[in-house]
């Protein structure tokens, strides 16, 4: 639970982009063999683990459809592990976010491919180095929405929500009714204080009510496919991850009242009694927990 979220859109500098990706579970591209694991969820619908976010991978009588593609130099080994299991064409991927250890696997795809996201998604992944080479733009998403999206029909339906900021501005939440089954992405990466990345829009205030507004807004939903946990989780775990970051955030607002810095913050900062096992182990990159506790006092103050 306690795994740690890859931010790829605001992270510049190349050799910290790969040890953090060896710290994810990602494999950089100059180490060790690309595993990608199969956990398989129904008949149609299996869990893509290894090179970054978890990879949604639902086959349907038209071709198999991918949520998130994983880190560079993954695109190729996971289309290679799919052929396992479908004999089927890839012929749609859904992105649900911009982040590179989602979105950069597609980069070795066929512009075949149809790519649809969020439309900040789209806007975000723009602004990103390998998106910006002209013979890359083939794999950008080319059909996006604004607040709701349906896909395919009958078993083979998808639906595609957006709620607001959380972990960027443009997370999508990608239901398989059928299957009774959503994709969060990073916005529910795991049990664990989660990382705004607020230069692509991102929300440590909004994120409470997102999360609830997700909660009451996708009927149906048994499980839950996170953005990085090992398992998948129930759809109960999401109201209480949408509890966890309303309280935290309100411990936040009591500790600026306090006068305390972010990193006087950080310091007494305990994971309360009733979420144990929520993790609070932030990476460096965005000045760790004082950078986010900096960064919520920042979106208080406006």
């Amino acid at each position: 639970m306690r795994r740690r979220i890859v931010l790829g859109a605001l992270i510049v500098v190349g050799a910290l982009s790969m040890a953090v990706a060896a710290q994810r579970g990602g494999t950089p591209a100059a180490e060790g063999p690309r595993v990608v694991e199969l956990d398989k969820i129904s008949d149609t619908l299996y869990v893509a683990k290894g090179g970054g976010g978890n990879t949604a991978v639902f086959l349907t009588a038209g071709g198999v459809v991918l949520v998130d593609t994983k880190l560079p130099g993954w695109g190729q080994p996971l289309l290679d592990k799919v052929k396992t299991i479908s004999n089927r064409p890839v012929t749609m991927v859904i992105n649900t976010h911009t982040h590179f250890d989602h979105t950069s696997g597609q980069l070795e795809f066929p512009g075949s491919i149809e790519v649809v996201a969020h439309e900040n998604t789209r806007t975000n992944m723009l602004k990103m180095e390998d998106y910006k080479k002209p013979e890359n733009a083939k794999v950008l998403p080319k059909r996006t929405f604004k607040d709701r999206l349906s896909v395919g029909s009958g078993s083979d339906r998808i639906d595609l929500y957006y709620f607001g900021p959380g972990h960027t501005n443009g997370d999508a939440w990608i239901a398989f009714p059928a299957q009774r089954v959503v994709h969060a992405g990073d916005i529910f990466a795991g049990k664990q204080v989660p990382l705004v990345d607020m230069g692509n829009g991102g929300s440590g205030v909004a994120y409470p009510d997102t999360l609830m507004k997700a909660y009451k807004g996708i009927s149906n939903v048994e499980t839950i496919i996170t953005g990085h946990s090992n398992t998948t989780l129930r759809w109960g775990d999401l109201k209480e991850y949408a509890d966890f970051n309303a309280e935290f955030l309100n411990w936040v607002r009591a500790e600026m009242k306090a006068g305390k810095t972010p990193e006087q913050a950080a310091a007494e900062y305990k994971v309360p009694d009733r979420f144990k096992g929520y993790g609070a182990d932030l990476p460096p990159f965005f000045g760790g927990m004082p950078g986010y506790i900096k960064g919520k006092y920042g979106e208080l103050r406006r």
